[in-house]
């Protein structure tokens, strides 16, 4: 009897199935493509400008001060659209949110790649920040809803991937940077949106499914209503973010006045949200989840770490060690190779509690590294310290992750995977105004050693944390291997 048919059944099931879906029970392995790259639109965006920002000031005539605002731009952008987009995909699913993200990053290549001017060129980074505010939490909740609908864990390797082409792939940015720029100079940066955002219209239009219209929710009062959007949650929540960003970007008592929105403003938007029939964010929910507040506290302070070595260490190796752009891009490749490796062989493993630690230890020998280099130090030893950062780079980004996953209410999948994207990048800020206190007019070796004893000061807090949290340990008995989904029936959120 041939044994095709049973070989054709087989790749069936590997695959997802058919043209016409994906077999029972099986991870729906076509939405790969879409989910990987709309997820790492924002990393890459995020962290190829590092390399640019001397060129682009040379090009305009802009000191850092102002070409700062490149980096910032998108950070406010995408601190206050990941948890917005994350709710509107919750309410009304993936396609058409992953669609328009995707269009307006095109959008914001063209306009960027065409800039006449530093102001223009800051605006498409407001819209590249928005355009792909859409893609992890696309990616998030696509997982979740196969977990749902498969009524089995996702496969082991799904999450583990995911963490490989966000967080992790976020540091093949300046390696990309520098190419662009010495194929095509620092417009290349911006225009390689393009190809990127048609690609993905391609994949999402003919691979991410159709979404039914919410169902209506039960009111207290007995009649059901259609779901519908928090947008005064959503204001609320808008403007004492922008106005605590806007404050770590300038950290000084001139614009201490800035925190006086953060609290007033976000008083109210708690008072609102306690009292919304749908509210934008469950804050009595979020409130009493502590192991997920204390994830997103943990995001927080490993991303100032691994931001400020993403954009101050790069600066200084173009300025204080004398490397070109393309040099110092290079330079990284070590790191992302590392990160890439340690996501993959860990990723398949128990133990989200060890993962933290080692990724904490880490990050505070890679700070106290940076204390011994100096104007002269061997590209050797640069490549080694990178090799050293890559690590707690590929553990941290893939356990909180999988933190996250496991923690969140799973209703609300989309908007918590925002979060802990806005927790990050509130982490970024806090890193871009170090870089720029400690540095000046110049990223010299000085500012450089200033920078890695506040970096080490930031370690050691983020290893205490994780010590202190035994909510992990709790957490890994009903983790699959790798940090799969649960099954079918589990709540998903883990050790309250």
């Amino acid at each position: 009897m041939s044994t095709r048919p049973i070989r054709l059944a087989r790749l069936a099931r590997l695959t997802g199935g058919g043209r016409g879906g994906p077999a029972n029970g099986a991870f729906d392995r076509r939405l790969l493509a879409p989910m990987m790259l709309g997820s790492i639109l924002n990393p890459v965006n995020s962290s190829i400008i590092s390399v640019s920002l001397v060129p682009i000031g040379a090009a305009f005539g802009a000191p850092p001060s102002r070409t700062a605002w490149l980096i910032s731009a998108l950070y406010l952008a995408t601190a206050i659209g990941q948890p917005v987009v994350g709710r509107l995909i919750d309410l009304f699913g993936p396609r058409r949110l992953f669609l328009a993200g995707t269009a307006l990053t095109g959008i914001a290549g063209v306009v960027g790649s065409l800039a006449p001017g530093l102001g223009v060129l800051i605006a498409a980074r407001v819209l590249l920040g928005f355009g792909t505010c859409a893609g992890y939490p696309a990616a998030m909740y696509l997982i979740r809803s196969e977990a749902r609908r498969t009524g089995q864990q996702s496969p082991a390797g799904v999450l583990a991937g995911l963490a490989v082409a966000t967080q992790t792939i976020a540091v093949v940015g300046p390696s990309l940077g520098g190419l662009l720029i010495g194929l095509g100079g620092w417009r290349a940066t911006l225009a390689v949106n393009i190809p990127l955002a048609a690609a993905g219209l391609v994949l999402g239009a003919t691979r991410l499914p159709r979404t039914a219209p919410p169902p209506p929710a039960a009111s207290a009062d007995g009649p059901r209503r259609a779901a519908r959007l928090d947008l005064p949650g959503m204001v609320l929540f808008a403007v004492p973010l922008v106005s605590l960003l806007l404050f770590l970007m300038n950290p000084d008592a001139g614009h201490a006045w800035l925190l006086a929105p953060v609290a007033a403003v976000g008083g109210a938007f708690v008072w609102r949200e306690l009292r919304a029939p749908e509210p934008f964010i469950d804050v009595r929910v979020l409130g009493g989840n502590r192991p997920l507040l204390t994830t997103y506290a943990r995001a927080l302070l490993a991303y100032v770490v691994s931001y400020a070595f993403l954009y101050g260490y790069t600066q200084w190796m173009e300025e204080g060690r004398g490397l070109s752009a393309s040099q110092a891009g290079l330079a990284q490749l070590p790191l992302f190779a590392t990160a890439i490796v340690v996501s993959s062989v860990t990723g398949r493993r128990r133990g989200l509690r060890a993962k933290f630690l080692v990724g904490a230890g880490g990050q505070v020998v890679a700070c106290a590294l940076l204390l011994i280099l100096h104007s002269g130090t061997s590209v050797w030893l640069l490549a080694g310290v990178a090799v050293v950062f890559g690590v707690p780079q590929g553990l941290n980004s893939l356990a909180l992750q999988n933190a996250v996953f496991h923690q969140a209410d799973p209703e609300r999948m989309g908007s918590s995977a925002g979060l802990l994207r806005t927790f990050g990048y509130l982490g970024a800020i806090v890193a871009s105004a170090a870089s720029g206190v400690v540095f000046g007019q110049r990223a010299d070796t000085v500012g450089l050693h200033h920078l890695a004893w506040f970096l080490l000061a930031v370690a050691v807090l983020y290893l205490a944390v994780t010590v202190a949290d035994r909510s992990l340990g709790r957490l890994e008995p009903a983790s699959p291997p790798g940090g799969s989904a649960p099954a079918a029936g589990d709540d998903g959120r883990g050790a309250r």
